[in-house]
């Protein structure tokens, strides 16, 4: 076999590739392709230079084929040569995108945490002494870490979005046969789906594109219709009655902190009765459902037991207590369970939670890797059951510096209208790229999406996100962009007599101006001459200078108004403003 198994990380990853060669674990990688080979194996078969994903580099999980490397699901007992590379490899090599090598996992992508793997333990992107999560551990590491532009993970059980979750990535899970299987090894044949893991959504739905599609050949693929609309400006999500953290207290702030995010984008949360959710989330490991673990291997797993390891090898086994009757009766159990919690979508366009409820050490989840395991799962191991889609993006970093992500799940089919909210909410975090320090690049179009004509509006008072006249905004569709200022040129007044209270705007002279902070709106193109209707003298639209350079549509005033008004240029902005009124309490 013409391929190594890495000492150093592989060469030369393609756009937004980082150099972090203090942080590679060369544990991540299982097998990838030398110079020679990845120059010939890999090149692309059809659309060749002009494909859309040319001069990107990626890594597949090694449980999914690509011809000139093993196969081994991280049991070296078990490898394989394949003959052909699996078809979602294959079109993304069709598409211009190089394949580096081949990444660790929980063995038999059984696990969420990364450390089942006789070829080492993934660390943490961001802190070695953490779990990476799994079972996709070391497609999500070297994603984080700038190796490659992106990477192909599988997720069953929520192993596409808890190692993203994790490591400051996004985890895109798609609904259930959008992308072909054929060529996976099987975790669990009927809910496993292939994902992707990049640094930012725009990344991860270029590859979508180009991955998707019906594939005869895999028993399990569907033509799916995605919807083609965004979620309405004044979404609405459900968040769980009983948010459950496991005493991580950590978590649950950075948690709040992200629905607070949300709602300043023109969310309302809905609390849902999260019970349905938890029992089918529990029937994934705990019922005979683990009878189709067992059956993706069951020759090998029956002659070689013993190669298996620890508690991989208890949870396989476990499938062969059960009978059929038995799978029966929990497939019926998993149906009504569903149809319980489809009544959510009526009131919800998707649903919020943690990608993961909490964060262990490498050490913790040794000494428990059962049970800490699985609490890992809690917001995950549902969701393939119940056909939905999901999307994990960072959120926050927590206040001890660990990588916090949460997911957005729809129901089957909502991939672009969650890729398109999961991008701006990114953005609007002010993270990093994983663990390379780098900036998020800007903001893409989902392709798959059917957007009106719009206007971008800056607003600096009343119409602020929380503020008594947003809804003005929300009314007409309008959703926040950015929080950001107008360049130095600028000073902001209270105004007297006005109802709700308001400022103005003035541009001045060079050199007597401060930054103000402003929100940016874009709003369809159709409901912006009645918003403007609504404007009371003396303020009106005009052009604002920003910080960086650029101008948009903004909220000023007319010189001649401000007298009587008080000068508060110095808070920085309304916000501030409105916040120096309330009394000090003791």
């Amino acid at each position: 076999m013409s391929a190594e198994t890495p000492a150093n990380p592989p060469v030369g990853a393609g756009q937004q590739g980082g150099d972090l060669t203090h942080v590679w674990a060369p544990q991540a990688w299982i097998s990838r392709f030398d110079t020679d080979v990845a120059s010939s194996a890999t090149a692309p078969a059809t659309q060749g230079a002009h494909g859309s994903l040319t001069g990107l580099v990626f890594a597949a999980k090694d449980n999914i084929d690509a011809k000139g490397l093993t196969t081994t699901a991280a049991c070296p007992a078990f490898a394989y040569t394949p003959a052909d590379n699996a078809a979602v490899v294959q079109k993304l090599l069709d598409a211009g995108a190089q394949l580096a090598g081949k990444t660790n996992l929980d063995q038999f992508a059984c696990g969420l945490n990364g450390t089942r793997s006789p070829y080492g333990a993934v660390p943490n992107a961001i802190n070695p002494a953490y779990v990476s999560g799994g079972s996709s551990s070391g497609s999500a590491y070297v994603v984080a870490t700038g190796q490659v532009d992106f990477a192909l993970g599988t997720d069953t059980a929520g192993s596409g979005r808890v190692p993203a979750g994790l490591n400051n990535i996004v985890g895109l899970k798609p609904s259930k046969g959008l992308i072909s299987a054929r060529g996976v090894l099987p975790a669990a044949q009927s809910v496993d789906c292939v994902s992707i893991f990049a640094r930012t959504v725009g990344m991860a739905v270029q590859v979508l594109d180009a991955a998707m599609g019906y594939d005869p050949l895999d028993p399990f693929s569907r033509r799916l219709m995605l919807q083609a609309e965004p979620f309405r400006a004044a979404f609405r999500f459900g968040v769980s009655s009983t948010p459950e953290f496991y005493g991580d207290q950590a978590a649950a702030a950075a948690f709040e902190d992200a629905a607070l995010k949300l709602q300043a984008m023109g969310g309302t949360p809905v609390t849902i009765d999260f019970t349905p959710l938890a029992q089918a989330a529990a029937l994934l490991y705990e019922s005979a459902l683990v009878a189709e673990r067992y059956a993706a291997i069951r020759s090998f797993f029956d002659a070689h037991e013993a190669e298996v390891m620890e508690p991989v090898r208890g949870i396989i086994a476990a499938g062969r207590q059960y009978s059929a009757a038995d799978l029966y009766a929990v497939q019926t159990r998993i149906r009504l369970l569903g149809q319980q919690a489809d009544g959510m979508w009526a009131d919800i366009d998707f649903l919020l939670v943690p990608t993961a409820p909490t964060h262990y050490t490498i050490a913790q989840m040794r000494r428990d890797p059962v049970a800490l395991n699985r609490n890992l799962g809690a917001y995950t191991n549902f969701v393939n059951l119940l056909d939905y889609a999901a999307l994990s993006v960072p959120s926050s970093m927590r206040t001890d510096g660990l990588p916090f992500g949460i997911t957005l799940i729809g129901p089957c089919g909502s991939d672009w209208q969650l890729a398109d909210l999961g991008q701006r909410y990114h953005h609007a975090t002010g993270l990093t790229q994983g663990a390379t320090g780098m900036p998020l690049p800007d903001m893409v179009a989902i392709k798959g999406l059917k957007f009106s004509p719009t206007v971008q509006v800056a607003v600096v008072g009343a119409h602020l996100s929380g503020m008594p006249l947003n809804w003005q905004l929300t009314d007409r569709g309008a959703t926040l962009g950015v929080a950001t200022h107008t360049a130095p040129h600028y000073r902001l007044y209270a105004l007297p007599g006005t109802t709700p209270p308001k400022p103005g705007l003035l541009r001045v002279a060079d050199g007597t101006g401060e930054r103000i902070a402003i929100e940016i709106w874009t709003m369809p193109v159709a409901e912006y001459g009645s918003f403007v209707a609504l404007i009371p003298h003396p303020l009106g639209i005009g052009t604002l200078a920003l910080d960086d350079g650029g101008s948009v549509q903004g909220f000023v005033c007319e010189a001649q108004a401000l007298q009587g008004a008080t000068d508060i240029s110095h808070l920085g902005g309304w916000r501030a403003y409105i916040a120096s009124l309330k009394p000090a309490f003791a």
